[in-house]
Formats: structure tokens, sequence, C-alpha cells
């Protein structure tokens, strides 16, 4: 793992969703706030803000593409948010993580979100978005968590409201993520501990 990563390990935010505001994206920055309360730094890609045409047409010459793909590759970790439609995950996150390389989430952890009509859909997540992020070598693949509709409520008056199991689903799913972090930055910084120039045997 590279030294830059083990000091500044950062959390992606990718938003999946085509439409805004949307539930899952609403679920993923209340996830985000949730991980900054333990001291985590994050970012936010919502890949409905990309430019369709270089989508689509998988220009990897054009700067938003780019720019996106780094943001991917500079994580330590990502929280992936998505509706679910029909049993699959959306459309446009497949068009994006389509764009990764074959090993696009090596070192990386993922904890999977998503959102839906009802129970019936809930096991999208598992047999459908798992595999996709596991083939992209992800380190581990955190529990998914799923929500209906009706477990996420917003608004303008209180703003986003959660069902109880939603909501320590979610505490479950940050604080376990949290905690990976924190081990794999111990760990990482275990391997990497600088040798004092004193220590340093020269071999002719």
């Amino acid at each position: 793992m590279p030294v830059s990563r083990l000091l500044y390990m950062t959390i992606l935010l990718l938003a999946g969703s085509p439409s805004a505001p949307s539930r899952s994206t609403r679920l993923l920055h209340y996830t985000g706030e949730k991980l900054a309360l333990l001291g985590h730094r994050y970012s936010k890609l919502d890949v409905r803000d990309l430019p369709g045409d270089a989508l689509l047409r998988a220009d990897f010459g054009h700067p938003a593409i780019q720019a996106a793909l780094a943001q991917v590759a500079g994580a330590s970790a990502v929280v992936v948010a998505t509706p679910v439609y029909k049993a699959a995950y959306s459309g446009v996150l497949k068009a994006f993580l389509d764009l990764l390389p074959q090993f696009g989430l090596t070192d990386k952890l993922v904890l999977p979100l998503a959102t839906g009509g009802s129970q019936s859909h809930m096991l999208a997540l598992d047999y459908a978005l798992r595999p996709v992020l596991s083939s992209l070598a992800a380190r581990h693949v955190l529990p998914s968590i799923y929500a209906t509709e009706a477990q996420v409520q917003w608004s303008e008056q209180e703003g986003l409201s959660l069902d109880q199991n939603i909501f320590q689903r979610i505490s479950e799913g940050v604080q376990q993520l949290s905690d990976s972090l924190l081990a794999l930055k111990k760990a990482g910084t275990h391997q990497f501990s600088p040798i004092p120039f004193s220590q340093v045997r020269c071999s002719v």
C-alpha cells in the first residue's frame, strides 16, 4: 500500500442514482456524515453529473472521466449507493463501474448501500452488485445495507428520517468500515516504519 494512502486514507462516496434528489444519495451522504464524526475524510462523486456521452461511449480521454477515475484510484474505501430497479442496480452506475480497470478496487474496502420499493429487491445487492465489486479486486466488500422507500423518508422541515432498523444497520456499517480502515492504517504504518539512519548498514 502506498505511503501516501497510509497517511491520508480517504473515503469516496459514490452515488449511482440517475435522479436528484434521491433516497439512495441522501442515505449515502448521511453515511458520510457519520464517518466524518469518527474522524474520516471523504469526497463525493455523483455519476449522474458526468457527461452522458463520455460515460456511455467510455471516453477515457475526457477530463471529467479521468478525474472521476482518479477519485476512485485515490480512495482507500468506497461507499457506493444505488437505487434498485427490476432487481438490478442502476444503469448509470454499471456504466461507470465498466470504466474501471480490471483491478480498479484493489486494496479498497467497499460498503454497498441500496434503496428500493420493497423488500423483494433486497437480494439485488448480493446477487448483482457484490459480484461486480469483488471482480474488481476489492480488498473486502462489507455486508450490504438495503432500505425500502418506507424506511428512508425526507421532509424539508425535518430532513432525513430513518427507520430504526436502518439506523442501526448504518451505524454498524459505519463502525465496521471505520474499524477496518484504522486497522489497515495501523498495519501499514507498522509495515513501513522508517529505519533510523544510524541503523542503516551498507555493504560493499
